[in-house]
């Protein structure tokens, strides 16, 4: 990150230079990259990201990749996945987005294609067009159904970082910001901050899988059922870095009910055997 020390060196070099007449000419530009340090705290960034738990994020509007103009309130009632980029980034955002593409796939190849969206906006409105944000998904390969890339202006960048508890700071190199998803119930409350370019899998697919099998008011008792035998039996394999369903155990429940009442059935018929051969014997 630059320093108002390096800037000012920089400045009085130039004078050295090239004279007065080119710096004075400049002093604006000088003036406003002054303005923009700021100091980064990785601390202060991580409790801000977890104070925003439990805040309801507005209907902010938006425009896709094919210039679109779409609103947040249009991916409610599913579960959200939301992660904060900027296009001019050449390194750690593509390297998280492609990760993130990576564990999006194992999370729905458990927990179904259609069963929650993913949204990437970028945050650095000044670059980060419609245009610019469809060329960025093509070149990580990223993007699947249900998932968009995403636009906005200044304005909206604010009040929406402000609400996921994201911090970006203008850097020498582009912009320092902790590397988050944040993941919205269907009501959009932000449930869980999911951080690192590499997330471990079990952190981005539990609360998933917690908020798609929960039980909503308008599940008949079977779905309701259903969803909690699912979220029962889905298991994670660490060996293998993704979930499966294991019905073993309730294959085993079954296996034990069923031996169980052979046994019972067994132990009356036994009973009742021996009650009759009793009754006989006193007649006698």
């Amino acid at each position: 990150m630059k320093t108002a020390f390096e800037i000012s060196w920089r400045y009085l070099l130039l004078f050295c230079l090239f004279g007065p007449q080119w710096v004075l000419a400049n002093v604006e530009s000088a003036k406003r990259e002054l303005d923009q340090i700021q100091t980064f705290s990785t601390e202060d960034a991580l409790a801000v990201s977890q104070s925003a738990l439990g805040n309801i994020v507005g209907n902010y509007p938006l425009t896709d990749s094919q210039g679109q103009s779409v609103s947040l309130q249009q991916f409610r009632d599913k579960p959200l996945v939301i992660s904060m980029i900027y296009t001019s980034c050449y390194h750690i955002c593509p390297m998280t987005t492609q990760n993130l593409h990576k564990v999006v796939m194992k999370a729905r190849d458990v927990l179904g294609a259609d069963s929650f969206n993913v949204l990437t906006i970028g945050f650095d409105s000044a670059r980060d067009t419609p245009e610019a944000m469809g060329h960025f998904a093509k070149a990580q390969y990223a993007g699947a159904d249900n998932w968009f890339f995403l636009a906005a202006g200044p304005g909206v960048i604010q009040a929406l970082s402000h609400e996921l508890g994201f911090i970006f700071v203008k850097s020498a190199v582009g912009f320092d910001h902790l590397i988050q998803a944040t993941i919205l119930d269907r009501h959009g409350k932000v449930v869980r901050q999911v951080y690192g370019n590499l997330p471990q899998t079990p952190h981005f697919v539990e609360p998933l899988k917690a908020l798609i099998f929960g039980e909503k008011l308008e599940d008949s008792f079977f779905s309701k059922l259903a969803k909690q035998v699912k979220l029962f039996c889905t298991v994670y394999d660490p060996k293998q870095d993704r979930y499966f369903y294991d019905f073993s155990i309730f294959v085993g429940v079954f296996v034990g009910l069923l031996l169980g009442s052979i046994f019972l059935i067994i132990l009356r018929r036994e009973w009742r055997y021996s009650r009759a051969v009793q009754n006989r014997s006193d007649r006698k």
